[in-house]
């Protein structure tokens, strides 16, 4: 599972012009396929991964420390493989019935854990909105 983490001040994403998720700072999650195993690791991986600043100026504290909301939006095209040709392949993405479900899960065991969680929309065209913080821009995977 991969997911694309960034640092923000603010983000929202909206579905046909309407916000369907908004947050303050935190962190803008975007997440793929794989299992439930994969997607455990990442919302723990995730919480805790220290890249706020600390009263130093440090990344030294996670976003569980600094009270951080997260705002989750599922993107299957970061499983995109460009190696061959000039179209990216989707192959290794999983079906949408999966990949809702392990979305879903990610979602509510990052809630479970305490953090604020907004959402996009499964499977819509959205905008999506952000002010990087830093900027911040990480990418996370599993495996």
């Amino acid at each position: 599972m991969r997911a694309v983490i960034q640092r923000v001040k603010e983000s929202s994403v909206s579905v046909n012009n309407g916000i369907v998720g908004k947050i303050g700072k935190g962190l803008l999650g975007v997440a793929g396929d794989d299992g439930v195993n994969e997607a455990e690791y990442l919302a723990e991986k995730i919480i805790h991964l220290r890249i706020f600043e600390d009263e130093n100026g440090k990344m030294n504290r996670s976003l569980l420390e600094t009270g951080g909301e997260m705002l989750v939006v599922s993107q299957f095209t970061l499983l995109g493989d460009c190696k061959k040709g000039r179209r990216p392949s989707f192959v290794n993405a999983a079906n949408p019935e999966k990949a809702n479900e392990l979305y879903e899960y990610f979602v509510k065991k990052v809630g479970n854990k305490g953090i604020s969680v907004e959402t996009g929309q499964f499977r819509a065209m959205m905008d999506v909105s952000l002010i990087n913080d830093g900027p911040v821009t990480l990418i996370v995977e599993s495996k």
